[in-house]
């Protein structure tokens, strides 16, 4: 899996890159093994991890949050075992789940189930 996970490269940010650029907000927080983009998970209403990894071809994703340390392969769709990668490991440990602070709407649980349902 040669050029798929660069254990020297830091991450982008502390939060979602994409989120961050349009005002938005997520639920949890993935980072690119191969270039460190921080991207928001597939449960949160855009999808950014996943569509940088199509867009990219970057499968290997690591949790971006504070004491989960796995990793997971969009290509083959299993767990994968990386190496440890340039700090930081998390994003802050005090920052909200969804987050972040300040920006996650009062009704995001609906929301989210408001996109499930619609995917039915």
């Amino acid at each position: 899996m040669s050029g798929e996970v660069d254990p020297t490269v830091p991450p982008s940010g502390t939060g979602c890159v994409e989120c961050n650029a349009v005002g938005g907000w997520w639920v949890h927080l993935r980072r690119c093994a191969a270039c460190g983009h921080i991207g928001c998970c597939d449960d949160s209403l855009a999808r950014h991890t996943s569509a940088h990894w199509r867009e990219t071809g970057h499968p290997i994703i690591r949790s971006f949050e504070p004491g989960e340390d796995w990793f997971w392969n969009y290509q083959t769709n299993q767990y994968y075992d990386g190496p440890e990668l340039a700090p930081p490991q998390s994003r802050p440990n005090d920052e909200t789940v969804p987050g972040p602070r300040g920006r996650v709407p009062s009704d995001w649980a609906a929301q989210l189930r408001q996109r499930d349902n619609n995917e039915m």
